[in-house]
């Protein structure tokens, strides 16, 4: 990757990305995610090389600038949580790729994003509650957010949202995609053996191991 079209190209190849160049006066371009707007990968010229700016977790920072000195603290941007790359030959392949990945992926994650993530890990033939996603999510105090993520599921044929109940293993008094009776049916066909409007958490219920295993840890 040398060039500025490789590099654009690298970086519309994450979902949901797109370009734009806000500045009149100045050569930058950015790739942004859709979803909130905000930029991963900054590009532009400077001292006859192509540049790349990229978020950086602070604990990743120094080791990137150690490790390869044409990555050094960003320029014209927070250089506590930004680096810029110089596009100089000196650095592999991959691990270019690996520093706009880290940075997309920074950029693009959200609460709500995670929620949809923690629904799509339940198996199918069991269930998880509002608390139980919401740690699999990463903050078990946002029990709140997932029915409210939920409600506005974009895609419930692969976000199975069926598979969540209460913390008594009630169903939703008004399932939103087909009605009422809707999530009992959805769960029946998954082989889930729902009783006056209840799942059997015993029996049904994601454990501690489980959500342990998928539980979301920020890096």
């Amino acid at each position: 990757m040398r060039t500025k079209e490789e590099a654009i190209a690298f970086g519309l190849s994450f979902p949901d990305s797109y370009i734009d160049r806000p500045f009149r006066t100045a050569d930058w371009e950015l790739i942004r995610f859709r979803e909130n707007k905000k930029a991963f990968l900054l590009i532009y010229e400077r001292n006859g090389f192509v540049n790349l700016n990229v978020k950086v977790h602070p604990e990743w920072r120094d080791f990137w600038r150690r490790v390869y000195p044409a990555v050094q603290p960003a320029y014209h941007q927070n250089k506590e949580h930004w680096n810029s790359i110089i596009l100089d030959g000196s650095i592999p392949e991959e691990e270019l790729r690996r520093m706009i990945s880290e940075s997309y992926s920074l950029i693009s994650d959200s609460p709500t994003k995670r929620i949809y993530e923690a629904v799509k890990k339940i198996p199918k033939g069991r269930v998880a509650t509002y608390a139980q996603v919401a740690e699999m999510a990463g903050n078990k105090k946002m029990s709140r957010a997932v029915g409210n993520a939920l409600h506005k599921n974009p895609d419930p044929e692969h976000i199975p949202c069926f598979r969540v109940v209460n913390s008594k293993g009630e169903l939703a008094p008004a399932f939103a995609f087909g009605g009422e009776d809707e999530q009992r049916k959805r769960l029946e066909e998954d082989g889930v053996e729902v009783k006056d409007g209840k799942v059997d958490l015993k029996k049904y219920g994601m454990g501690l191991k489980e959500i342990e295993k998928v539980r979301y840890k920020k890096a």
